[in-house]
């Protein structure tokens, strides 16, 4: 069977997380905290085809997830999400097999969650923002090139000039020459000069001129302004990183709850109709025994009404199995059905101090990563804050490009005097900010403790509720085994078989839903921990497991 992964291809996420250190389970814990430390790709995966059911079981026995051809791997096409039916762009085709155990499913998920997928690009746009930051104080290189054409067509008004010259010459002319008599008058000299100038001049030029030029700004002192910045961009990578863990993590535990409850489901399916078998032969006994006169007719529709409620329990069981698989298939985004092969099971091994588990979660929890990742934040802005009245020292030069150019350069600082944001007012919030987060921290981890504390309980409740319940399914076991006896030689009527058969599927049950609910407290445990795949060491050292219908 064949599905689609879609890989944003820049971004990747490192995930650490602690495992188990106790002394019983520090070997399959190492292999297990291995695994989770793997760089992931950023996938998104989907169904593009499904091949028969029966084809699929065959290849499980070989290898479960495989690229489905190495070419194919490399090429990046779009295709198409079987769940909403939208394309998906840069996916490779995948080979799984529907029959998957919890660590295949866990791998798969990885890749195939659209949540992960936004989580981890998220990530890398916050990383790229950071890389973008650190070259900010870097000299700025930039060129000029200019050209441009010019037409000017202008009359220019001379008569104003003209009547100053007139009047400037006449004036000038009776300071410097005495007066004449009368016969020797000499001419209007400003008349003379005036008729030469005309009264407007008509302008016309045109032509093109052309530059070029290189320039160079660096700002070599920036009061920290710069190391804060891009401190601050950081620390909101590593809140995207803590935000992914967060999800990662509640994802790995939906998982868990889906995997074992598609189990509990098929279990209860199978009990079902293993009752309804019985029954009917209760059933054709009863008929017999009702032919031969031995029972009322009462007792034999006592039978056939028992028959006719197991037929209908074990139809619902059937539908509720197939709607618990289905749950499963969604969240591995397949279009076929996901057959759990990891049974349900059971330590009988006590857990480690519940004091173990709360320094684990002080340790390795996303929630008080986050909480860190806040304090830094508002610890650079209070920085940058502490910038506000220190200079900006630049050095900056400009030269043109040509035959004789001309250039300039210098070094200039600037200091803020007033106006702007108020210094003292962005100091006092990141102050508040800092405070904020260290009592948001002490909040987190009393939470946390109080959490884990909860769940150790949970799992060990759980724990001996299934041991509890042992004698229940033996003593249910024992008593249908002499009932049915019982019919058979006449002591007992059918209906005494049908309280029998009715008792011991409730013990079978009960205690199948208790192996559930110690798997789903551990999955809980091992969350409120943050440590989800330290959860595969208890399962690989339990030693009670109980009977799966699916196995690879």
């Amino acid at each position: 069977m064949k599905f689609a992964l879609s890989t944003l291809s820049t971004a990747v996420l490192t995930v650490t997380l602690m495992g188990l250190t106790a002394s019983a389970l520090a070997s399959a814990n190492e292999n297990n905290t291995g695994a989770q430390n793997e760089v992931t790709s950023v996938t998104v995966t989907q169904i593009v085809d499904a091949d028969n059911q029966s084809l699929a079981q065959d290849a499980s026995t070989t290898n479960n997830i495989t690229p489905a051809n190495p070419e194919q791997q490399r090429k990046l096409t779009p295709l198409i999400d079987p769940i909403t039916r939208k394309r998906i762009d840069n996916s490779y085709p995948l080979e799984v097999s529907s029959l998957l155990s919890l660590e295949q499913a866990q791998r798969i998920l990885l890749q195939v969650s659209p949540k992960i997928a936004a989580n981890q690009a998220a990530i890398a746009a916050s990383e790229y923002q950071t890389d973008a930051l650190k070259t900010i104080d870097n000299p700025l290189l930039f060129a000029r090139v200019s050209a441009s054409a010019y037409n000017l067509d202008a009359d220019v008004d001379l008569s104003t000039l003209k009547n100053n010259i007139v009047n400037d010459v006449n004036t000038s002319v009776d300071d410097v020459i005495p007066s004449i008599p009368p016969p020797l008058e000499l001419p209007n000299f400003g008349e003379l000069v005036g008729e030469r100038i005309p009264d407007s001049y008509e302008l016309k030029r045109s032509g093109s001129t052309a530059g070029a030029g290189l320039g160079v700004v660096w700002p070599i002192y920036t009061a920290g302004r710069t190391t804060a910045l891009t401190a601050a961009s950081n620390a909101r990578t590593q809140e995207a990183v803590a935000d992914s863990l967060l999800d990662t993590n509640e994802l790995y535990d939906t998982l868990i709850e889906r995997y074992f409850k598609a189990q509990l489901a098929i279990i209860a399916a199978y009990l079902r109709e293993d009752a309804y078998d019985t029954l009917q032969q209760t059933d054709h006994m009863a008929q017999r025994l009702f032919e031969e006169g031995f029972i009322s007719r009462v007792d034999r529709l006592e039978a056939q009404s028992a028959l006719a409620d197991a037929k209908s329990e074990s139809v619902n069981a059937n539908n509720d199995a197939r709607l618990a698989m289905m749950a499963l298939q969604r969240l591995l985004r397949t279009d076929y059905r996901i057959k759990p092969t990891t049974p349900l099971f059971v330590s009988s091994r006590p857990l480690p101090d519940v004091t173990y588990f709360q320094e684990l979660a002080l340790s390795n929890h996303p929630g008080l990563q986050k909480v860190a990742a806040k304090r830094a934040q508002a610890e650079q802005l209070h920085a940058l804050s502490d910038t506000g009245y220190k200079p900006t020292v630049m050095l900056y030069g400009y030269g043109q490009i040509e035959k004789d150019p001309s250039w300039v350069a210098g070094i200039s600082a600037s200091w803020k005097l007033w106006g702007g944001i108020d210094k003292t007012a962005s100091l006092a919030s990141s102050h508040a900010k800092i405070r904020q987060a260290d009592l948001s921290e002490i909040e987190v981890s009393d939470n946390l403790l109080l959490l884990v504390e909860k769940n150790w309980h949970d799992v060990n409740n759980a724990q001996s509720r299934y041991q509890a319940l042992q004698s229940n399914v033996d003593l249910a076991a024992e008593v249908l085994r002499l009932r049915q006896l019982g019919l058979q030689e006449g002591v007992n009527t059918p209906i005494d078989v049908v309280q029998a058969q009715t008792q011991s599927l409730k013990a079978h049950t009960e205690q199948a839903q208790a192996a559930n609910s110690y798997v789903q407290s551990l999955a809980a445990l091992m969350q409120s921990c943050g440590t989800p795949l330290a959860f595969n060491a208890y399962l690989n050292a339990a030693d009670i497991r109980l009977p799966t219908l699916y196995t690879e």
